[in-house]
């Protein structure tokens, strides 16, 4: 009977070469990350569909939560002027935004960089500092508190971030394209329109949609610039949550993350396919 080769223990207990620790430690702290931001809002879909009032304790399936929301007159009107406030303040935010970063690619003038800087002001600038400085000057002028004033204070804000977004386009756009439209006999409105504005559709499509989401979310800015009718969503939902937990606002929440599902996805399909091009 031969003897058998002696075992190595070692081998059992060898540690992971260096690449594979450093993949495996990547792998499992990327893990954790989104588990901890995307745990929250599996439960609150979840709990969105709980038969229990409070939400803390799993009662069994039920819809009727997002029954009651859809009759909740409150925050339906809420939702209302969140959305009017919102696609006007997009609307106008993307409109400007697009202006100004075109003219400062185009023109050069005395206050140019100047201009440039003033631009991250809004953006660097703390959310309850610009509320206030807007209802300091919304009293100046005595304008009342309404749908105008949040709108102005929507815009103020959120067009620098369009604008940023479209000067980054703008930077890798080949000067050559408008020329050569030019030359081949349009004016300069048809080149813009025709040439330039169609190059310029994702970054002006991905900015809407961020002066969108920035509006519809915006609490901080809102609370000092809106009036009794002109309350936004996010007013009223944090005025719920302090009175105590409300199951339609897990169902509102749901809702929302759909939304915002399709704002994202939407967005995705706007960015132009590289399929067919030569690398």
């Amino acid at each position: 009977m031969t003897d058998s080769p002696p075992v190595n223990r070692e081998h059992f207990f060898r540690l992971p070469d260096g690449p594979r620790l450093v993949r495996w430690f990547c792998g499992s702290w990327t893990t954790l990350v989104f588990g901890f931001l995307y745990l929250p809002i599996i439960l609150l879909v979840l709990f969105s569909f709980n038969e229990s009032k409070s939400g803390f304790a799993w009662e069994g399936f039920t819809t009727k939560w997002y029954g009651e929301l859809f009759q909740n007159r409150v925050l339906l009107h809420a939702f209302g002027n969140s959305l009017l406030i919102g696609l006007v303040s997009t609307i106008l935010a993307t409109v400007l935004g697009t202006l100004g970063a075109w003219m400062l690619y185009r023109y050069r003038f005395p206050v140019h960089r100047l201009m440039e800087a003033f631009i991250f002001v809004p953006m660097i600038m703390p959310e309850i500092l610009m509320g206030v400085s807007l209802l300091v000057l919304f009293v100046i002028l005595s304008l009342p508190l309404s749908y105008l004033t949040v709108i102005i204070a929507h815009v103020t804000f959120t067009f620098p971030f369009v604008l940023v977004g479209m000067q980054a386009r703008l930077q890798g756009m080949d000067p050559s394209l408008e020329e050569a439209a030019m030359d081949l006999g349009a004016t300069p409105r048809q080149a813009f329109f025709r040439v330039i504005f169609p190059y310029l559709m994702p970054a002006i499509a991905s900015g809407a949609l961020l002066a969108f989401s920035l509006s519809l979310d915006d609490y901080i800015v809102t609370v000092f610039v809106t009036g009794a009718e002109s309350q936004t969503l996010p007013l009223k939902v944090f005025g719920m949550v302090r009175v105590g937990l409300n199951p339609q606002l897990n169902a509102l929440s749901a809702l929302g993350i759909v939304l915002t599902m399709i704002l994202v996805f939407g967005s995705e399909s706007l960015k132009p396919s590289n399929s067919g091009q030569k690398p």
